[in-house]
Parts: structure tokens; C-alpha cells; sequence
């Protein structure tokens, strides 16, 4: 009898991988074969870790923080976690009211497996970062995707919001400002979607706020706990250090919400992962209680890179790209591309064969929207050098301008 020990578990095998990272690996392998590629594909700031956070960690080495912590992170950390959300959030917490993750994705995978049974559905606004579909489908899940088109700014309206949630809807995930369109919510747009949610008291909400600091024309950020304190029973508000600090390596995430929810999920990574790294957790704790100068200065820089990127993109024919409010990503619509045949004889017919076509022959890295639940774009992350980004959108009009009807 033959016995296949290959078989996985069924909701991994049905998973789909990243596309971003399936694009960064094909990066890799052209790089490889001598290639000159520019990746506009990873979302992450191209900036060093400020020197101080750095020193920090070099300094928690020599000092012997080199042991295990406690699962959910050293208690130093979370009252400055405690104190960033009640200083910049107006969350009135304590540090018994935080945990500590490694990295944000885990935040995010740990809330819901903690929560979700069979049948259980999660509301998820498209365009949405990749991985949500996917975690919710891991940890048992149904995903219920809400289409949100630039003519609400991609942003979920409180009619889409209200028809999309069924007695079975479990959380609504919330990500402002957005990966991968940069939209930002405003305080009444929040207002007017925490009413639909207070109609709704069954329905947990995840508000990934990742990218808090990068957002732009100053603009006011607001989360979505902080508008409707009627919520925080029921809200799982989630950050970290990776993008407002260059820190996307050090792997440190962290969340406030309700303590039944957070032990559950301490619960969870105690069998898991236990704590977070301890060198990691004080490099963290001096980017939360040092300076303030890199945040304003990385988001000067990449509202800088924004208009360039949006200005280049909007001259080339057959783009087009609306202005995002934060994050560090441009999504431009490529419809006038498709159906095109490119100088080597390829056919678009999909925003995904535009995304390879400009990696094969353009030699630039993007990620195309049907990954991120809406085509036919492409998302360009624009955290490069102006040089970087000007040489790119070069090579992306000279691809456009030799296709073919």
C-alpha cells in the first residue's frame, strides 16, 4: 500500500504564497543571472535604523539582556507601549493592557486564531494587504471581501460596511493608512463606520495602524478606538516599530485591545513562539522613549518621494495614479495597458502579466493589485532614492510607449 507522507494540512495546502515575496524571489534570481534590477516591491524604508536604537540594542547585549522574557514582552517596553498609545492615541490603558509580538504580522495571526471557529467570517477591504485573506483562511476562517474602488478613495463606506456584515461576522480588519493604496481614514469617516459598528455588537475590530506615522499634507492620524471610545471593549488596535523606525528586521510588533482577547493571544504564542527577541525588545523600548527627529524626517522625505513618484507616473501613457495620503506606496491603475502586446511579443492580459512583463523587460519590480484584491493595477513602493525612483519610472515609459495595440 502506498502512503503519501507528503500530505499537508489542508488549509496551508489551499493557502496561496505571498505575492510580494514571490516577486522578491523572482528578484533574487534575476539578480542572479547578472541582472540590474530596481525592486519597487518591498515595503520597507530603505533607511539605516536610527544610531541611537541601534547603540541600544549593542548596549542590551553587553548588559546581558540575552535570556528569555516573558511571553508577552518585558514590562519596560509595555509601559512605553502603554504610554505611546495614551500619548498619541488618547487610549487610556495601562501596560497590563499591551503585548508584545514578534513583528505585527504575528499580532495580527495570533488574534485570530485565538478567535476564530469554522464558519466564522472576517470583513476584509479590498485593496488589502496580502496576508490577510490567507491568515484568516489558516486559522479556520471565511473571508468576506468588500470591494472599495477609487470612487470612495479605496476606502470601506458605512452602506458597504453595513451589507457586508452577517450574523457569522466575526472581525472587521481596518488598515489606515493602507497597504497598498496609502488611503488614509479621517476622524469623521471613522465616526460614521463606528456607527455601523456600535448597530453591531458581535463584530471585533482590528485596526492595523503599522504605517501611523507615515501620512501626509498634515493630515491628523486618528484610530479607530480613540474616535468611538465605545469600541475599545471590542477593538484590537495594532502597531510597532517597523516601518516609523526602519526596524522591519527586529521583528517587534504590539497591540492594545481587551485583556481577555490579549491572554488568549499571550496564550497562543506561550506554546508558539513565546516572547519576542530580548535584544529586539530593547532596541524598541529606545525607539519608543528616545528621539522623535527620524519620524519627521523620513515623512518629509517620503511625502517628497510620493509627489515625484505620482507626478512621473501620471506622464506615462496608459497609468494613472490617484495621490496616497501616507504609507510609502503608490497604486497606479495600468487598464490602459491591457490587452497590449509588449516589444518582446508579449500579451497583457492582466494586471499580473504587466508586473512580469516590467520585471523581465524593464528590468523593475512591482507588485500587481489583482494580489492585493483589486486589478488591474500595480503597487510601487517608493521607499528608494529619487535617483532610484526617476531611473525606474525611465524604463517603466519606455516599456509603455514600445507596446503595441
Amino acid at each position: 500500500m502506498s502512503i503519501d507522507i507528503r500530505r499537508l494540512n489542508e488549509r496551508l495546502a489551499s493557502a496561496k504564497p505571498s505575492a510580494t515575496y514571490h516577486i522578491i524571489d523572482r528578484v533574487a534570481e534575476r539578480r542572479a543571472q547578472g541582472a540590474n534590477i530596481i525592486s519597487l516591491c518591498a515595503g520597507e524604508p530603505d533607511f539605516d535604523t536610527p544610531a541611537h536604537v541601534r547603540h541600544a540594542a549593542i548596549q542590551a547585549i553587553e548588559d546581558g539582556h540575552t535570556r528569555y522574557t516573558q511571553v508577552a514582552g518585558v514590562r519596560t517596553l509595555r509601559e512605553a507601549i502603554a504610554d505611546k498609545f495614551r500619548r498619541e492615541n488618547g487610549l487610556d490603558i495601562t501596560w497590563q493592557d499591551t503585548l508584545v509580538c514578534n513583528g505585527g504580522k504575528q499580532v495580527i495571526y495570533n488574534a485570530l486564531a485565538a478567535t476564530l471557529n469554522e464558519g466564522d467570517e472576517v470583513i476584509v477591504p479590498a485593496p488589502y494587504w496580502v496576508s490577510y485573506p490567507e491568515m484568516v483562511e489558516l486559522c479556520g476562517g471565511e473571508t468576506r471581501i468588500v470591494t472599495c474602488n477609487a470612487s470612495t478613495g479605496f476606502k470601506l463606506t458605512p452602506a458597504a460596511l453595513a451589507a457586508a456584515i452577517t450574523p457569522r461576522t466575526r472581525w472587521l480588519i481596518l488598515n489606515s493608512p493602507s497597504n497598498p493604496t496609502g488611503a488614509v481614514y479621517s476622524g469623521s469617516e471613522l465616526s460614521a463606520l463606528a456607527e455601523v459598528l456600535l448597530d453591531n455588537p458581535h463584530v471585533l475590530i482590528l485596526a492595523d495602524d503599522i504605517y501611523e506615522h507615515l501620512i501626509f499634507d498634515d493630515q491628523a492620524f486618528v484610530t479607530l478606538a480613540e474616535v468611538e471610545p465605545r469600541l475599545m471593549p471590542r477593538t484590537l488596535t495594532m502597531n510597532g516599530v517597523s516601518k516609523a523606525y526602519a526596524m522591519t528586521g527586529w521583528r517587534i510588533g504590539f497591540a492594545t485591545g481587551p485583556r481577555w482577547l490579549l491572554q488568549a493571544m499571550e496564550k497562543l504564542q506561550g506554546q508558539q513562539t513565546s516572547g519576542a527577541s530580548s535584544i529586539s525588545q530593547q532596541a524598541a523600548l529606545a525607539a519608543l522613549t528616545g528621539p522623535k527627529d527620524f519620524i519627521y524626517q523620513s515623512r518629509v522625505v517620503f511625502q517628497r518621494r510620493r509627489d515625484l513618484m505620482v507626478s512621473l507616473l501620471d506622464q506615462i501613457p496608459g497609468l494613472s495614479c490617484e495621490k496616497p495620503g501616507g504609507a510609502f506606496y503608490a497604486f497606479a491603475c495600468c487598464a490602459g495597458l491591457i490587452g497590449r502586446t509588449t516589444a518582446a511579443g508579449r500579451k497583457l492580459r492582466t494586471d499580473e502579466d504587466v508586473a512580469l512583463a516590467l520585471l523581465e523587460e524593464a528590468n523593475v519590480a512591482v507588485v500587481h493589485g489583482s494580489a492585493f484584491g483589486l486589478g488591474p493595477y500595480i503597487r510601487i513602493a517608493y521607499a528608494l532614492d529619487d535617483a532610484s525612483l526617476r531611473e525606474a519610472c525611465e524604463a517603466i515609459g519606455g516599456f509603455c510607449q514600445n507596446l503595441r495595440s
